[in-house]
């Protein structure tokens, strides 16, 4: 009886031991078949695209010789001859502005110098902030909105018959807050530039705040001037749409949303810029490193694209998968153009998932050899 006994006892532990290891290898099982992989199936994406009745919003896109057309990066622009113009611009006085004024008097032993002696020279008169400049013999002058031919008018009139016979007045611009010019944003050194020099175009105060910090189809510009405001991709200033700038502009710099995801069996997954203005799969792909050879699926490529403004009846989205293992896929990766948005998908090949399904499994039994081996 105490034989029994004990072997009943023994075979129960054992049972126990083995429905523990047998249960937890089916749970492994369970979790590598729910959880792993970075997206859907190959299989669950083409299969359930090509079902007539299935309400799937987007079309399936096999990328071929024959379909790779609509869908190819377009030719470079011709190089533009063209040139931004630079028209003198008419400068009006603001606060914070500083003159240089000076004052002539054709008659001897007056209180200005003459012409000859190289007249009265004001070096530096500044601009107050309610718009008023302040000289000897001409007190407080409301100059704000004024050009500088009308300054000169304005001191002329103050002076002629009261304190000189024939005023002579020029004045010129020093420190030009009404003419200048504020660069912000992705630039390495920001600030406000002057055009004393002569007008100036976006090229002119991007070089003069050091230029971007990111390649250029990577940046926008938005230029404020007032009375409008315009975004132009840099990169495009760079081809030929450089422009002039009106005085008192301010011109922002931004990183532009140029940007794709990329997921599943590639070397460098996540959210990543375009590589250039016009990206080709080839390109987007070398930039993430390429496909992981270990567990990528050649035959599983896939772009997914939502379409910007689909027309009635037209699906939302579409889906391009494309096929590496074949000779041609590297001149259609080359020829088929990313868009901004776009996620690229690369699935895990079949011998790879199942791996992950049965190395659980192979390391569930060995633990239960090795507690088999115990007794």
């Amino acid at each position: 009886m105490m034989y029994l006994d004990l072997s009943t006892r023994i075979f129960t532990h054992r049972t126990v031991k083995v429905l523990s290891v047998f249960g937890l290898s089916l749970i492994l099982t369970a979790c590598g078949s729910i959880l792993s992989g970075a997206g859907p199936y190959s299989s669950s994406i083409t299969s359930k695209a090509g079902d007539e009745d299935s309400n799937l919003p987007y079309k399936l896109v096999d990328v071929s010789p024959e379909t790779v057309h609509e869908y190819a990066r377009k030719p470079a622009p011709p190089l533009s001859a063209r040139i931004s113009a630079t028209d003198a611009t008419t400068i009006r006085l603001v606060g914070g502005d500083v003159i240089k004024v000076t004052i002539s008097d054709s008659a001897e032993g007056g209180v200005f110098a003459p012409l000859a002696a190289g007249g009265t020279v004001f070096g530096h008169v500044r601009v107050s902030a309610a718009g008023t400049i302040t000289l000897p013999y001409v007190g407080s002058l409301k100059v704000s909105g004024y050009t500088l031919p009308q300054v000169d008018n304005a001191i002329r009139k103050r002076l002629t018959g009261s304190v000189a016979t024939d005023p002579q007045v020029y004045s010129e611009l020093v420190g030009d807050l009404s003419g200048s010019v504020l660069v912000a944003g992705a630039v390495k050194s920001p600030g406000r530039f002057s055009s004393l020099s002569g007008p100036l175009t976006i090229l002119d105060v991007v070089n003069m705040a050091g230029g971007p910090v990111l390649e250029p189809h990577l940046i926008n510009v938005t230029v404020r001037t007032g009375t409008q405001a315009y975004t132009l991709n840099y990169d495009e200033v760079l081809s030929g749409g450089n422009r002039q700038l009106a005085p008192r502009s301010e011109v922002i710099l931004e990183r532009a949303r140029q940007r794709f995801v990329a997921m599943g069996a590639v070397r460098e997954p996540g959210l990543k810029d375009l590589p250039s203005r016009n990206p080709s799969l080839l390109e987007v792909l070398g930039s993430v490193g390429g496909l992981e050879e270990n567990k990528a699926d050649p035959q599983g490529v896939f772009v997914f694209r939502l379409n910007q403004h689909p027309k009635e009846g037209e699906p939302a989205a579409e889906v391009f998968r494309l096929d590496m293992r074949k000779p041609e896929s590297i001149f259609l990766a080359r020829s088929f153009e990313v868009l901004p948005e776009d996620a690229i998908y690369v699935t895990n090949a079949p011998v790879y998932e199942w791996q992950k399904i049965i190395s659980p499994i192979v390391q569930t039994l060995v633990l239960g050899r090795t507690i088999n081996n115990s007794f």
